[in-house]
């Protein structure tokens, strides 16, 4: 009887350890999970003033909202945002960018959510990236790698990536259908990087700094999908012709003219026989051309080939690709045209006889 009643003395001493231990253990997680709630619904940085700018995707569920603001450095913990939204009961948030400061509480970022997105990013951005009229995709990525903390082969990788190439198809079937149909092309979005200023905001990602320029693209070509269908034309015909007038003409009266000299080409299956096709098949720039350079094996060369080729050679401007849809003067059948360097003045011929007399007088 003794050894039993010993028995039950240790048995219950352990439980009691062990129960001490536990409600110890739970104190200390209590505390634990407390401290690091109450960490979470405090401000990602108090200090800081920047904006960040964040996009939600349409259709993202509450908890992708939550895990992108965290990804983005707006809230410290997605899972205590989460907890926080379903106590509070707020749902329904809308897609679009946001722009957030990190010196906000969790109720602000909520209050900014509940307001809606916008189509486009918002806010002081900390560096901007100027597309120009006339520049190449890898002109594009030495902008965006000066510019930025975006790499310039991270940016032509992303130029090549299929799947995402095909999302932005699905999203602008009218402006992307007719390059995505087309082989042999070097970048598929060349001539579809709207030119103009952009903001780049922190948390904005390369893929979100490039989607506002397809975007903008898209919102400027609205007005012209009609009149390119009227035409039988296709929008990669259209951008990359005008694409050529872009470098080839100056004012808007010779790109009127210029567009009509290669239609009149394409009319009789006379190759285009634009040198700007030639440098951007031997990817770079020249002054002068030469023989050798003229017979370079590519697609994109249109000394060799007939038609439009690929498709575009830069990103066109407005003003060229309202030349290409309103071409002058192709009643004059003009086939030829020759800049003087020194003044600019451009010179129409009917023949190539006329054509290289003209050049000759010039001393080009």
């Amino acid at each position: 009887m003794e050894t039993r009643a010993k028995e039950r003395s240790v048995a219950n001493h352990i439980a009691y350890w062990i129960v001490g231990v536990i409600a110890v253990l739970a104190v200390v997680v209590a505390i634990i999970g407390f401290n690091y709630v109450n960490s979470s619904m405090q401000p990602y940085d108090s200090s800081s003033k920047s904006d960040v700018v964040v996009n939600i995707p349409v259709g993202s569920s509450s908890k992708e909202i939550a895990k992108k603001l965290e990804q983005d450095k707006v809230i410290k913990s997605a899972s205590v945002f989460n907890f926080y939204i379903k106590a509070q009961n707020y749902t329904d948030f809308q897609a679009g960018y946001y722009t957030f400061k990190q010196s906000w509480s969790l109720s602000q970022v909520v209050k900014q959510l509940q307001k809606g997105g916008s189509s486009e990013p918002k806010g002081t951005a900390s560096n901007t990236v100027l597309v120009r009229e006339g520049v190449t995709i890898d002109q594009i990525g030495d902008q965006i790698q000066k510019s930025t903390s975006f790499k310039k082969k991270d940016f032509l990788k992303l130029m090549k990536d299929e799947s995402y190439l095909k999302s932005l198809q699905k999203k602008y079937p009218q402006l992307l259908d007719s390059t995505m149909a087309k082989n042999n092309v070097r970048y598929h979005l060349e001539g579809y990087l709207f030119p103009a200023t952009y903001g780049v905001y922190s948390g904005l990602t390369l893929k979100e700094l490039v989607n506002q320029m397809v975007q903008k693209e898209d919102e400027e070509m609205q007005s012209y999908y009609a009149t390119i269908k009227e035409k039988g034309l296709t929008v990669q015909e259209v951008l990359t012709l005008s694409s050529l007038v872009e470098r080839e003409g100056v004012t808007n009266k010779d790109r009127k003219k210029i567009a009509g000299v290669f239609f009149n080409r394409i009319d009789i299956n006379m190759p285009i026989q634009s040198d700007i096709s030639v440098m951007y098949a031997l990817n770079t720039h020249k002054t002068k051309l030469y023989n050798k350079d003229l017979a370079v094996k590519s697609p994109y060369n249109l000394y060799k080939h007939a038609g439009y080729g690929p498709g575009p050679f830069n990103q066109p401007s407005l003003q060229s690709i309202e030349a290409v849809l309103n071409p002058s003067e192709r009643d004059q059948d003009y086939l030829y045209f020759v800049a003087d360097l020194k003044t600019g003045k451009v010179y129409y011929s009917h023949t190539l006889a006329e054509h290289e007399a003209k050049t000759a007088s010039l001393g080009q």
